[in-house]
């Protein structure tokens, strides 16, 4: 115990890293217990405190994390003893990083004399401009320093330090550059191939573009299992955390949706926010929402999602929905205990049925009017709104950009042979659409379950048509529409050279367009008028069976 104290009592000059007497005062006393032993210095040579672990490592105390993308250490730096020589371990650098200290340090222990050996110690590194982003070398978090006994450390300690947060405040201005964006880290894993979470992973860089979210890094992981705690596993996670101090970011965005349980221990293990991939889908639906029905499903899907992960407190839930996945008609009410919650769900669910009556009204207007209805259904971005402001002469929004139509929207169109018809745009699909937001919109979607016809829209242009495809099918499946006969249209067939644009055309039986050219619509409109006379054909004459068949079962119950 005196010894202890002596080392609470000794100082180091600011300007060096460690001297020979203090490493030796140290090694001897951790030679001579059995374990290691730490102290943490501030940058004026004084020891705040001295830690006594075990034979392997020692524990630190538990600091207050340090926010992402600061730029200034913490002002202290870390010298603890090795008694078997080890390099610094990867628990030694995860504490450098995570606590932000100024320099982590392992001094050797000499296991027959206790004299202190080689020091091995290590820095944070700022990110480069060379840097490969997406590549997450884990190495370039930090420097190493040559080992070196302590009397030959002659490096000027302070002039170190103050270097690196003066690089790391160089950099961290430039990350400010964003004017007020979220700086992001994208995260996806995957138990199966890597090329369909790459694709996953694409999609969701351009749904984080559409939400205004700035990408600083991109990384994907793959596991035999999902960690059931941290979905990617606690090392990877730390990693992660690492990488957004150097970037600047302050959020996570996962790929995957994350269980309530995930989200409460990953918003303990950091404080930056935590987003996942149906968040991300409800902020950008947030963000579009201009309609009083369109922010009142918004809201909905909101509440729900967050209705089960009501368990967080105060910052926790902060970080949790602040900004990007909690903006909104919601988001002054995304605090409220769970009773608040479940009676405001009710009350918008009340509306939406309103708002159910009145568009089963307008529809049975339609149908007395004997008009024909067609929605224009497709993966979103896929040009629908183009199309219908095309072939209507409408200027309904449209925008590179997904989700830029929440609320549908119907327009008259007349067909070659002079028969009028209701034309829809409609919400755009998306792999894994949460189930709280297509429940929200069933509303919006009611609208597709009177179509005669569907025109299933799909960007030629994009690498991914197929899993499009195989998107909108499942969806329609799962509304119960795939039996609406429909037609499958290739859009911005420009991009794509004609001959492959022949091909796919041929494949698929399907039609090419592009949708900002009324010249290419020829084709599109003769074969809906097809359609919809072979459809009025088939009506009459099931009218005319279903007649007969009424008829010759009413006889025989008279007869």
């Amino acid at each position: 115990m005196r010894r202890l104290e002596k080392i609470y009592q000794r100082r180091i000059p600011p300007k060096e890293i460690v001297t020979q007497d203090f490493a030796r005062l140290m090694t001897e006393l951790s030679h001579e217990i059995g374990r290691q032993i730490g102290v943490l210095v501030n940058r004026r040579g004084q020891i705040e405190y001295v830690i006594v672990g075990d034979a392997k490592k020692i524990e630190l105390p538990d600091f207050k994390r340090v926010r992402a993308g600061e730029e200034r250490f913490r002002g202290l730096r870390c010298l603890h003893t090795h008694l078997y020589n080890e390099p610094l371990t990867q628990d030694d650098l995860t504490d450098l990083a995570l606590l932000r200290l100024d320099l982590m340090a392992a001094i050797e222990v000499d296991s027959k004399t206790g004299l202190p050996g080689l020091v091995k110690a290590a820095h944070l590194m700022p990110i480069d401009e060379s840097d490969d982003l997406l590549a997450n070398s884990q190495n370039s978090n930090w420097a190493f320093l040559d080992p070196r006994p302590p009397y030959e450390l002659t490096e000027d300690f302070l002039v170190l330090i103050e270097s690196l947060e003066e690089e790391f405040a160089r950099r961290s201005a430039s990350q400010k550059k964003m004017a007020g964006k979220d700086g992001a880290i994208l995260v996806g894993v995957t138990t199966d191939g890597l090329a369909e979470a790459q694709d996953s992973m694409d999609e969701l860089k351009e749904l984080a573009r559409s939400s205004g979210i700035v990408i600083l890094d991109s990384i994907l992981q793959r596991r035999h299992e999902l960690d059931p705690k941290y979905l990617i596993g606690k090392g990877k996670l730390e990693e992660v955390v690492i990488r957004s101090m150097r970037l600047g970011a302050n959020m996570i965005v996962f790929d995957k949706d994350l269980s309530p349980a995930q989200v409460r221990l990953i918003n303990e293990a950091t404080d930056l926010k935590i987003i996942d991939r149906s968040q991300l889908i409800l902020d950008i639906f947030a963000q579009q929402a201009a309609t009083s029905e369109g922010k009142i499903q918004v809201e909905l899907a909101q509440l729900k999602y967050l209705l089960p992960r009501l368990t967080g407190k105060g910052t926790e839930m902060s970080r949790l929905m602040g900004g990007i996945g909690g903006r909104g008609p919601g988001e002054t009410k995304l605090e409220v205990d769970r009773r608040r919650v479940r009676e405001r769900i009710k009350m918008l669910e009340q509306q939406l049925d309103k708002i159910r009556t009145a568009r089963q009204a307008r529809r049975a207007k339609r149908t007395r009017k004997g008009l024909p209805v067609i929605s224009i259904v497709g993966y979103t971005n896929a040009g629908k709104s183009t199309l219908l402001n095309t072939l209507t002469n409408s200027d309904v929004l449209a925008e590179e950009r997904m989700f830029a139509t929440l609320d549908p929207r119907s327009r008259l169109l007349r067909l070659p042979r002079l028969q009028e018809v209701v034309i829809n745009d409609t919400v755009g699909f998306i792999r894994d659409l949460p189930e709280t937001l297509l429940a929200a919109f069933k509303a919006t979607l009611e609208e597709m379950e009177d179509s005669d016809l569907l025109v299933h829209l799909v960007d030629a242009a994009n690498p991914r048509y197929l899993n499009q495809i195989a998107s909108v099918e499942k969806i329609l499946l799962e509304l119960e529409l795939n039996n609406l006969p429909r037609i499958l249209v290739f859009n911005k067939c420009d991009l794509v050279a004609v001959k492959e644009v022949e091909n796919l055309c041929r494949l698929h039986n399907a039609i090419a367009i592009v949708a900002s050219q009324k010249q290419s619509l020829e084709a599109l409109l003769e074969k809906i008028d097809q359609q919809l006379g072979k459809l009025s054909l088939s009506s009459n004459s099931l009218l005319n069976d279903s007649s007969s068949d009424v008829g010759i079962i009413f006889s025989d119950m008279i007869n």
